[in-house]
């Protein structure tokens, strides 16, 4: 999807404008981090002068209701996390004193779900005191936000002497919709990055990657039942995604209780998948001839819905995820109107000169393909912002920049569940702080009834990839996104970005210490520990 960036140069313009001089000295202000604070904040915090003393050689995780694979999992994930070692060095036990926690009890009541989903129950209750620190959950995934909590906690004194306060925690999220979007075909992304951003988005309790995975430019996807799609269509042969690396992304995210809903955008979009797939794309006229040009998935071709049904057959079954993103957004309508049998087409079905009734007609075959292999849907707000009458079911999202609120209150007035990403935009960059404006938009910031502010279940951040590749995009995408992630997690009163700031900053800085190159976002200062590039 190429959103138009155009209308956000006049940022970078009163850059200029102003002087860089002006600017600079704008942004000198540094922030003092807080230490042992969580990020995104808690429903419910409260923490006591109690001290803990922790020695890594001792301390372990303990499952004291249900376990799956996904559980122990965390346990040796935040093993490494917490203390840096692995779990062979817990054979050395050291004689320990009063005042020290040994172990971190997890109750989980209920079965473990295989993967995670919309509306699953993310709440934890953590409690640290002198009896123990434990950990309640209804489900294995609020017992993996209540286990990031504890890791943020925790702060190292020496090499093997760690502590944590006496705390209490009461958490569940604000939304259940909590995404991040990565563009993966303007620039390829390895497996390797998409993974790291994985395990950066489960530490600020994100839980659906929304993965535009191609578009206009290449389609780096490896269908089984059409791999010319890849082989045509993607930069070349290495930058394709091969059905066994999705299934270890999917799987990688499964355990870190994220889903992964993949969007294959049309009919606009589709060049990509024009290359491999003869008659898909309306061929566009000059007067009476074809010119060589291409526009939109052909709406009036049979051959066009056959295709669709035996490519989102397969989606149905590489991606585990209810939902599938299905795009719709700026169809260019000026290729149909020149095409002699889309004007033949539009008139036997007395669409008039409506073309968007024409779009209507192919979302809504769309959807009953989608709906035929028991897939719920998502889409871009165009699809509903140009009355097409589709079922309920459907996710809207929300992304153009100018009057998003009204967006907002415009489709759920609709009726439809609502995602907001248009105030989110990570790859609008600007010099200086900019952190405090996506602090400040809220997702239930309009003035609808009870009803309508329901039918809002969360939001997006997103990373567009014309100019971040595997070189910058986490740098580029964190810490920021985690401000989002406190957005859609935190009580709507979570709010003030100056209270937020000393805690983003030791957020970003025990980022760094976990191995991410996240970059500096509240001006001069230093972490502790810093970001050393790999060689």
């Amino acid at each position: 999807m190429a959103k138009t960036v155009a209308l956000f140069l006049f940022v970078y313009v009163a850059g200029i404008v102003a002087g860089h001089g002006e600017y600079r000295g704008k942004e000198t202000v540094s922030v003092t981090a807080t230490l042992g604070m969580p990020w995104p904040m808690p429903q419910q915090y409260s923490s006591t002068q109690d001290l803990f003393t922790i020695n890594r050689n001792a301390f372990k995780f303990r499952a004291t209701g249900q376990s799956c694979d996904i559980l122990e999992s965390a346990f040796f994930r935040y093993q490494t996390i917490i203390f840096g070692l692995r779990e062979e060095v817990l054979k050395f036990h050291p004689k320990l004193r009063a005042g020290t926690l040994t172990e971190l009890d997890v109750n989980v009541k209920n079965k473990c779900d295989r993967y995670p989903y919309l509306g699953m129950d993310e709440s934890y209750n953590l409690t640290i005191a002198a009896s123990g620190a434990i950990l309640n959950s209804n489900s294995v995934w609020g017992a993996l936000r209540g286990i990031e909590t504890f890791s943020q906690l925790v702060l190292q004194q020496s090499t093997d002497m760690f502590s944590v306060n006496g705390t209490t925690v009461v958490d569940y999220p604000r939304f259940q919709h909590r995404g991040l979007l990565l563009d993966t075909s303007r620039h390829f992304l390895d497996v390797t990055i998409i993974k790291q951003n994985l395990l950066a988005m489960s530490q600020s309790k994100f839980n659906v990657f929304h993965w535009h995975i191609v578009d206009d430019q290449s389609f780096p996807y490896t269908s089984n039942n059409f791999p010319d799609m890849s082989k045509m269509g993607g930069y070349d042969s290495r930058h394709i995604y091969t059905q066994d690396q999705i299934a270890e992304i999917i799987e990688y995210a499964r355990i870190l209780g994220i889903r992964v809903v993949p969007e294959f955008d049309s009919p606009g979009h589709s060049q990509s998948w024009g290359k491999s797939i003869k008659d898909l794309l309306t061929k566009c006229y000059s007067g009476s001839k074809p010119n060589g040009q291409y526009g939109p998935i052909d709406p009036s071709l049979e051959s066009s819905y056959g295709f669709l049904a035996k490519f989102f057959a397969e989606i149905g079954k590489v991606f585990p995820d209810h939902y599938v993103h299905l795009g719709g957004d700026e169809v260019n309508f000026d290729c149909w109107k020149s095409n002699p049998n889309i004007t033949a087409f539009m008139k036997q079905k007395n669409f008039g000169t409506d073309y968007a009734k024409l779009e209507e007609y192919y979302v809504q075959r769309l959807l009953d393909i989608v709906s035929g292999v028991n897939k719920g849907y998502m889409i871009w707000q165009e699809v509903v912002d140009n009355n097409a009458k589709i079922p309920k079911e459907a996710v809207v999202e929300i992304y153009r920049n100018q009057a998003y609120m009204l967006d907002v209150y415009l489709t759920t007035l609709k009726g439809y569940r609502t995602v907001l990403q248009a105030c989110w935009y990570l790859d609008l960059i600007k010099y200086g702080v900019q952190w405090q404006a996506f602090y400040a938009c809220d997702p239930g910031n309009f003035n609808g009834t009870a009803e309508q502010k329901k039918l809002v279940i969360g939001g997006e951040t997103c990373m567009w990839g014309e100019y971040v590749d595997n070189t910058n995009v986490i740098s580029r995408t964190w810490p920021r996104a985690s401000v989002v992630a406190e957005r859609l997690w935190s009580a709507q009163s979570v709010k003030d970005a100056t209270a937020a700031a000393p805690r983003l900053e030791e957020h970003r800085c025990r980022m760094i210490k976990r191995g991410f190159p996240a970059e500096s976002v509240n001006g001069p200062g230093y972490c502790p520990q810093e970001y050393s590039i790999p060689v």
